[in-house]
């Protein structure tokens, strides 16, 4: 039963409230362990998140994409600073080797610069590139309130998961630092002018139309979860199943779309699924899509070790697991990195080249070299 749940055809939608009551609370653990081994993928409703604070960070997003000038966008250009925070460039990001035609603004809970020394990782811990309260004055009250609210969400969620997969609720407390960086992105992908794949059309010419219509090439996310907050009304995340069919991921109002990361799987030792999903730049005449994802962060100094996952479930990831398919490469594979933040840093060092090449050249030769 679970390797035919694997080959989903929609997303299951969660309503987090139902977590809160302990009436509703078995059924909503029972229904979420069948999401974390089949699905990776779920909307979560029902998240307390104030519908006047979802409304502000979707209009500043808009906001700093369509009003903030150029030079305003250069000042806070991520190449600026090691920790790969700030503005990236139309098309200057990479997934799967190809071009993601979109436009973003990284952010993260506030850190201070590392001394000299930390780990070589910990640039990554470090102020944010904010933009100019001049243009935008109320920009970043909203995403630091955000960010916060997010910060305690992602840490309730993570706990239940661990009760749903038979782990005490703080089992991923210990992979957490006392003020723990979580990142968080705001994205614009234009519209591109690609035609309609004809019915019929060959695996190569759809790859080269997929390659032209990529937002996002297909990857997992690294860490634990992540919350996609899906900013406008356009369609184009997909999540693949296990058929290698990509499904619609459609806004649907007052959700967030959760996505397990690497990080999560390695650490419960597969049970936990993380899936491959994409983003389809809107075509000519659909407007520009808009998303916020936020990423809840772990330590860079934790080690990836399995944990103690009860019998049965392990039982239960088995048999999900042959029907899972797996091409996206697999970011922390055991003995290769001592830490996470080492693997995070090579990561974004392959994503983000240029703030290689000024601040990471040897690390760059390394990716380039692999």
């Amino acid at each position: 039963m679970a390797a035919e749940a694997q080959t989903f055809i929609q997303l299951p939608v969660l309503p987090l409230s139902r977590a809160l009551d302990p009436h509703t609370k078995p059924q909503f653990l029972s229904d979420l362990r069948s999401a974390l081994l089949n699905v990776g993928f779920l909307y979560l409703s029902e998240t307390g998140l104030p519908a006047k604070l979802t409304r502000d960070v979707i209009a500043e997003c808009k906001g700093f994409f369509e009003n903030l000038p150029q030079e305003e966008k250069e000042r806070i250009e991520m190449r600026n600073q090691k920790s790969f925070l700030g503005w990236s460039r139309l098309d200057n990001e990479t997934t799967a080797f190809n071009t993601d035609h979109r436009e973003q603004l990284d952010l993260s809970t506030p850190h201070p610069v590392p001394g000299p020394e930390a780990p070589l990782y910990h640039n990554l811990l470090a102020p944010n590139q904010w933009p100019s309260p001049q243009h935008l004055p109320t920009f970043r009250p909203a995403f630091e309130e955000y960010m916060r609210r997010m910060s305690d969400i992602s840490i309730l969620f993570t706990s239940l998961i661990a009760e749903a997969i038979g782990l005490p609720a703080d089992a991923f407390s210990q992979f957490f630092d006392e003020q723990q960086q979580h990142k968080l992105k705001i994205v614009k992908y234009p519209e591109v002018d690609v035609p309609n794949l004809p019915t019929g059309a060959s695996q190569i010419d759809r790859k080269k139309w997929e390659i032209k219509r990529q937002g996002v090439g297909p990857h997992k996310d690294s860490m634990l979860t992540s919350y996609l907050l899906q900013a406008s009304n356009q369609p184009g995340l997909q999540a693949q199943n296990a058929k290698g069919q990509w499904i619609d991921c459609k806004p649907i109002d007052g959700t967030l779309v959760v996505a397990i990361g690497q990080g999560m799987e390695a650490l419960t030792n597969g049970v936990c699924a993380s899936t491959t999903h994409r983003v389809l730049s809107p075509q000519k005449g659909e407007g520009a899509r808009y998303s916020i994802p936020f990423f809840q962060g772990v330590s860079y100094d934790a080690k990836f070790e399995a944990m103690d996952v009860p019998e049965p479930v392990l039982k239960l990831r088995d048999e999900a697991r042959k029907a899972r398919k797996d091409d996206v490469e697999f970011t922390f594979v055991k003995g290769r990195w001592g830490h996470l933040g080492e693997a995070t840093l090579m990561n974004r060092v392959k994503s983000h080249p240029d703030v290689g090449e000024r601040w990471y050249p040897d690390l760059l030769r390394q990716v380039r070299l692999q």
